[in-house]
């Protein structure tokens, strides 16, 4: 009779929290389904896609996305947007390359190139918290100030890197495993700690959900808005860099569109772009979700215009399925 009456609520207790997790993580398992039905369905029509060497090409090409969707998460997570990442990578790209050529040792070059690249993320996260000018507009300023500049810089032409043995940073493997997503998964393991068990982390998700709220209770709202910015220039300085290894050279016209693919798989992952909701399991699954979309649609051979319409189509659902989640979810409340 005792273990009756234990084991009773037991099991009451268990369906409710069951339900719950389901509710908390409807987003993901939603994506884990959508990406079983995409390689299902790409399977038969695309020459290879199965192929182990086709898998660890789509784990390159997430990659890059994925390197600057973890600090974009956070971005979005606290109510703002950046633009600026792709521009940010091949400017870096291409400064990295001229330094290289004129004598500076790769190593030191890398990490002034990231430092410069976090150091534009930085401003740009001040001018948006300390003058309240929209995320959206500086780093608009930004996308086309930087492309431009690494234009002006290389002559519109790649810049040659001639040490080989840097190419195998970002096109190299270990194992078959491509060093691109290493880094990736490397920072997500930092990034999901940093987003869950960190104060910053919890006061990101502050910021996002209510800025005069988490003012009130003493968290630094410019300061947490300038380091967030700061974080996704320093991934996409980083990024850049594995783009000039991988590609042999600095070229302004690198990264064309990333910050589109980026915001795509975040947005998929189900982070929501009013602020305060997001993570970065999530965001991995986006990633992986428009990374397999987009080899598949090379393998098929669809036409490259057509693929933005694709890409534009999956962007506009994610964005109407974001828009209802959050308004169910605020009525539940």
């Amino acid at each position: 009779m005792t273990s009756a009456r234990i084991d009773a609520p037991t099991t009451r207790e268990t369906g409710p929290s069951a339900g719950l997790w389901v509710r908390r993580h409807a987003n993901e398992v939603g994506l884990v389904g959508a990406i079983v039905i995409l390689y299902v369905v790409l399977a038969p029509l695309a020459p290879n896609f199965l192929s182990s060497a086709n898998q660890f090409n789509i784990l390159r090409d997430a990659a890059f996305v994925g390197i600057i969707a973890w600090g974009m998460t956070l971005v979005l997570i606290a109510g703002e947007i950046d633009i600026s990442v792709g521009a940010n990578a091949a400017f870096s790209g291409v400064v990295l390359a001229l330094m290289i050529t004129h004598g500076v040792p790769i190593i030191l070059a890398c990490v002034l190139v990231i430092l410069l690249g976090t150091l534009i993320g930085l401003g740009a996260g001040a001018l948006r918290a300390l003058f309240d000018i929209p995320s959206f507009i500086v780093t608009l300023a930004l996308w086309l100030g930087l492309r431009g500049l690494a234009e002006v810089m290389s002559s519109a032409v790649p810049v040659v890197i001639p040490d080989l043995g840097f190419q195998n940073l970002g096109g190299g493997n270990i194992g078959g495993f491509p060093n691109p997503a290493i880094f990736m998964v490397v920072l997500l393991v930092i990034f999901i700690f940093i987003s869950r068990r960190t104060v910053f982390g919890r006061s990101v998700y502050a910021v996002g959900g209510n800025a005069e709220a988490a003012k009130l209770s003493g968290i630094p709202v410019p300061l947490i808005r300038m380091s967030v910015f700061a974080i996704t220039g320093c991934l996409a300085s980083f990024a850049g860099v594995l783009f000039a290894s991988r590609l042999g050279s600095g070229n302004s016209e690198a990264a064309t569109g990333l910050e589109f693919d980026v915001i795509a798989a975040v947005v998929v992952g189900g982070t929501s772009l009013f602020g305060g909701r997001g993570s970065m399991i999530g965001t991995l699954l986006g990633v992986l979700f428009i990374a397999a979309l987009g080899n598949g649609l090379v393998l098929m051979g669809v036409d490259p215009f057509m693929k933005n319409v694709v890409r534009g189509i999956v962007i506009l659902v994610a964005v109407f399925v974001n828009i209802v989640s959050t308004k169910r979810l605020s009525r539940s409340r």
